[in-house]
């Protein structure tokens, strides 16, 4: 596409994008960079752009995943020390591979899935044996041993057909309450106003049951009856959390990298060289496991991540060691404790990441 735009008869005298003179030996504008070229777009410069932006990036996307794949740490150490230009830049390209391993993940999950089936007519309760036993709830003897499951069931769907009216209270009462307490009562009885009238609009809702139009009590509405819609099909709520989670883990590793800044402190590296590592490791999770679910589902088979793990585990040990170039022994004693601390945070940041989108839901 270059080669016929930038023909000489094609060539300007002032750059068309930011005004900058020009002489006819200038391929490209020394101000900005444009192609110095005044032939009118066509059809196929529209495609052979698009093309040739992808191929640009090509060289260095593959110098990029040659370095990340089969020299752990390097690319790190390359990109603080200044060789950039030859590597994509490392937020960008992370989000790239997040976005594909989730696209590829959601892809492969929609074959797997089997749709919902609601049954109105009963409802199926999963309950430990503790939960039972810890119940005195009388029961018939079969081959000796105490039955209470029954029992307990017959309970529990009482419990769920209670009606509103039951476990009403009017805003006086709940103004009493503390604000958890409040708030729990009111869940409760919005969740169970909606699942006797299934009535949607929080303002119809507030007006029978004579509570204030608040942005609050609109929201609390909304929460209850997503709750009782999302609780019958979950894959609802699972589809919009995993849409979510390449961002979700962008601003999560960013207080990751700051654990590990700790970690190292006494290294010579500040917090950005952390981060930059912290990315490129995580970029590399997200290529080895989208390979892996792609060859598990083409051979229909569990092995592609059991081997990425194993690589995976390795190859973290590795650019740790290349990188900031410790003893095996304190680089050995540093991974496991960096993966003690990626899990706790995992936990924590999945706890906080999945009520904070339900509320926003």
């Amino acid at each position: 596409m270059e080669k016929e735009r930038n023909h000489l008869k094609y060539r300007g005298e002032r750059c068309l994008n930011c005004g900058h003179e020009l002489d006819k030996s200038d391929k490209y504008c020394p101000a900005c960079g444009q192609l110095n070229s005044t032939k009118k777009l066509a059809l196929d410069d529209f495609f052979n752009e698009f093309f040739a932006g992808i191929f640009a990036y090509d060289s260095r996307f593959r110098r990029t995943i040659k370095a990340l794949l089969f020299s752990p740490g390097k690319i790190s150490k390359d990109y603080i020390i200044g060789k950039r230009m030859r590597y994509a830049n490392p937020f960008r390209f992370y989000l790239s591979a997040s976005i594909i391993f989730f696209i590829i993940w959601g892809f492969i999950n929609s074959f797997e899935m089997q749709p919902a089936t609601t049954d109105h007519n009963s409802e199926e309760i999963e309950i430990s044996q503790e939960t039972i036993d810890s119940l005195d709830i009388p029961s018939p003897q079969v081959g000796g041993r105490e039955f209470k499951l029954d029992s307990l069931i017959k309970s529990q769907q009482a419990k769920d057909r209670e009606t509103y009216q039951k476990v009403y209270k009017d805003w006086a009462a709940l103004d009493s309450l503390s604000f958890v307490e409040s708030c729990s009562n009111q869940f409760n009885i919005y969740s169970k106003y909606y699942k006797q009238t299934e009535v949607l609009s929080a303002q119809q809702a507030l007006d029978s049951l004579n509570h204030p139009q608040s942005n609050f009590n609109h929201w609390l509405y909304k929460k209850a009856t997503d709750w009782n819609i999302l609780k019958s099909n979950p894959q609802i709520f699972l589809n919009y959390f995993i849409n979510k989670l390449p961002f979700i883990i962008f601003f999560y590793l960013p207080v990751f990298a700051f654990f590990i800044w700790l970690l190292y402190l006494r290294r010579p590296f500040n917090y950005m060289e952390h981060l930059i590592f912290t990315f490129h490791v995580q970029t590399t999770f997200f290529v080895l496991y989208g390979l892996a679910i792609l060859i598990d589902y083409i051979f229909n088979t569990d092995l592609g991540i059991t081997i990425a793990t194993l690589i995976f585990i390795f190859y973290l040990y590795k650019a740790m060691r290349k990188f900031y170039e410790q003893s095996r022994v304190k680089t050995i004693v540093k991974f496991m404790l960096l993966n003690i601390i990626f899990f706790t945070l995992a936990i924590i940041a999945g706890v906080v990441s999945i009520i904070a989108s339900f509320a926003l839901y």
